[in-house]
């Protein structure tokens, strides 16, 4: 009888439980109706939770009485109790910060006596400061008393006069990471500093979905001109390349090295922790004819996992988490070690690359980029290429990683989340892997009889000389499958008729073809295939036809409004009328589908800027 008492008591709490357990289902947009992805979904009281995905939508299983959490920096936290529904929808608002509690002064020195506290270059004042600097803890999980994070130095471009400077000449640029690194510094209420801003790689990050080629050469070529945005009087010139996709079933076999800093300056949980997610997703990606070994360094390096097929994803999964971090940071013996493994296990017509990921702190062995340039050129061309991936805050080396990219044909991405590891090591899988172009250029001449002076925007650290153009020893960008590169260039022009130069020794005039005004702009490309070591070169003359206000395509606004928020970031002297609403406007009405939600983001992004 009391067996039979229980067991009726058991199936009432299971009937119960099942009674009052339920499935809430629900999407999470701003104030704009845009979806706010990656936003956190708490069970309050509990760690039980989920997180919107890239359309904002999400699902949690809760019980009736249960009181969801609903959170996002710089979004005011949101509770509602759950009752009878299963659909929740939630707009969530920025979260306004007066001046008298937020300063923005970078990263400083933390004192036991000091007023206002210092966290991740927040200093936090006045009633709200409690609240604000355990928000801002949240998001900082290093301990530093200066930011030691390093950056190349950007010279602006300025405009070029066309007569006596017709020609420009550059590399192309693939890489996307000072995007997210800037998303990173806005996110925890901070503004970037200015040479942490490359206009380009922000315009980059995002796809613009160009045709795809058709004909013989692996990418095709897009041209546009329109009205500048922040200067009526100017003309911008949108130029696009797109590569060719290759599906990845389709993809060269791949013999991948990770090369892992487990060094103590990556034991913080936006470094090793986050590494260890990210590398997961690319695992996941693997084929049975792609292999992979891990290489570690530290206070000394080693082989962790020797060279794997990708069907074994629980052996090479065991080994990754298995990593821990401490010691220094033994750059150069980790890099070497890499190299030779990549070269043991070689895939002639393969895909032969090093993915380095570290917070780029290379403080033992080889410490000078001249070092490290040359041991990754030799290696470049010997068919090893070396791509980067970059982790965590406050010690950050955004110059050396840069540096190991371009030097090793690879592509520099920075991972600040995992919703960017997604985006990097799964939706552009094939791009971040497999070079379908190499060493490729441009060359653009301008017509001195329509454009007086042009100004590149950005790409400041990728210029080359004209003659390099023709050089086929000079290094310069490579293109991955379905990527695309797009260059913006400001154009001034020609309001009067063109005199001859005032020289000395000799005369400038113009010919028939330039006083005609049918070509803007002449324009060049060279590459070489993955392999090649000679060019192939490709000529298009881009033709004096300036699109109207209605005619003007999503992707020359969109770009335009990147290309413009960097210039307020920067606060560049060439920014002309820009302002965020403009830039706002513009980014909205031509955001098109954004099926991943990053254009979405990106006008987000801007608002809170905007309140900084």
């Amino acid at each position: 009888m009391r067996a039979i008492t229980l067991l009726l008591g058991l199936l009432g709490i299971i009937i119960s439980t099942s009674l009052s357990a339920k499935t809430i289902n629900g999407v999470v947009t701003d104030e704009s109706n845009l979806a706010i992805p990656g936003v956190s979904v708490i069970i309050k009281g509990t760690t039980n939770g989920t997180s919107t995905n890239i359309d904002g939508k999400y699902t949690i299983e809760v019980e009736k009485g249960d009181i969801l959490i609903y959170s996002f920096v710089g979004m005011i936290s949101q509770e509602i109790e759950i009752t009878d529904q299963s659909v929740i929808n939630v707009t969530m608002r920025a979260e306004h910060i007066g001046v008298d509690e937020v300063v923005v002064v970078g990263f400083s020195k933390k004192t036991k006596k000091s007023f206002s506290g210092s966290v991740a270059g927040i200093r936090i004042r006045g009633a709200s400061s409690r609240k604000a600097k355990r928000h801002a803890m949240a998001f900082c999980e290093y301990d530093m008393d200066y930011n030691t994070e390093g950056y190349s130095t950007i010279n602006e471009n300025n405009y070029k006069n066309t007569v006596e400077s017709p020609v420009s000449t550059f590399s192309i640029d693939v890489d996307a990471a000072s995007y997210s690194n800037v998303r990173r510094f806005l996110t925890n209420g901070e503004k970037p500093p200015i040479d942490a801003i490359r206009i380009e790689e922000m315009i980059n990050y995002f796809n613009y979905h160009y045709e795809q080629p058709k004909g013989e050469h692996p990418f095709a070529i897009h041209h546009e001109i329109a009205e500048c945005p922040w200067n009526n009087d100017n003309l911008l010139l949108h130029i696009g390349l797109q590569g060719k996709k290759i599906e990845a079933e389709n993809l060269p076999a791949s013999n991948l090295v990770f090369l892992l800093d487990v060094s103590g300056s990556m034991n913080s949980q936006n470094k090793l922790p986050l590494l260890k997610k990210a590398f997961k997703l690319l695992i996941n990606q693997l084929r049975p004819e792609d292999k992979v070994a891990i290489v570690v360094y530290a206070g000394s390096s080693g082989l962790v996992l020797p060279s794997t097929n990708g069907s074994e994803k629980e052996e090479i999964l065991n080994a990754l988490n298995k990593l821990s971090a401490g010691g220094s940071t033994a750059g150069a013996a980790g890099l070497k070690l890499a190299y030779k493994t990549a070269r043991e296990n070689f895939i002639d017509g393969g895909n032969n690359r090093i993915i380095l990921a570290t917070d780029g702190d290379f403080n033992v062995g080889i410490s000078s980029n001249a070092e490290m340039e040359r041991l990754i050129e030799k290696e470049r061309n010997n068919g090893v290429f070396i791509s980067v991936l970059g982790f965590g805050m406050g010690n950050y080396k955004d110059d050396k990683m840069e540096i190991i990219a371009d030097k090793g044909n690879g592509n520099y991405s920075y991972i600040d989340n995992i919703l960017e590891a997604k985006k990097v090591l799964v939706n552009e899988f094939g791009g971040t892997l497999h070079t379908i172009a190499k060493d490729v250029k441009i060359q653009i001449e301008f017509n001195p009889a329509i454009v007086e002076e042009y100004r590149l925007i950005g790409y400041e650290n990728r210029m080359l000389n004209k003659e390099d153009f023709d050089d086929d020893k000079k290094d310069a960008g490579e293109l991955g499958s379905g990527h695309n590169v797009t260059a913006l260039y400001e154009i001034k022009l020609a309001k009067k008729k063109r005199k001859n130069q005032n020289l000395k020794y000799q005369d400038t005039k113009l010919n028939a073809k330039a006083l005609s005004k049918d070509e803007i702009a002449s324009v060049k490309f060279r590459y070489k295939n993955p392999k090649g070591r000679k060019s192939i070169l490709i000529t298009e003359e881009i033709p004096m036809n300036v699109s109207s206000e209605q005619t003007i395509s999503e992707n020359f606004q969109f770009s335009a409004a990147v290309a413009g928020f960097g210039l307020l970031l920067r606060k560049s002297k060439h920014k002309g009328n820009c302002n965020y609403k403009m830039l706002i406007d513009l980014a909205q009405n031509s955001k098109g589908k954004d099926e991943e939600g990053y254009r979405g983001e990106f006008i987000r992004l801007m608002k809170l800027a905007k309140h900084l």
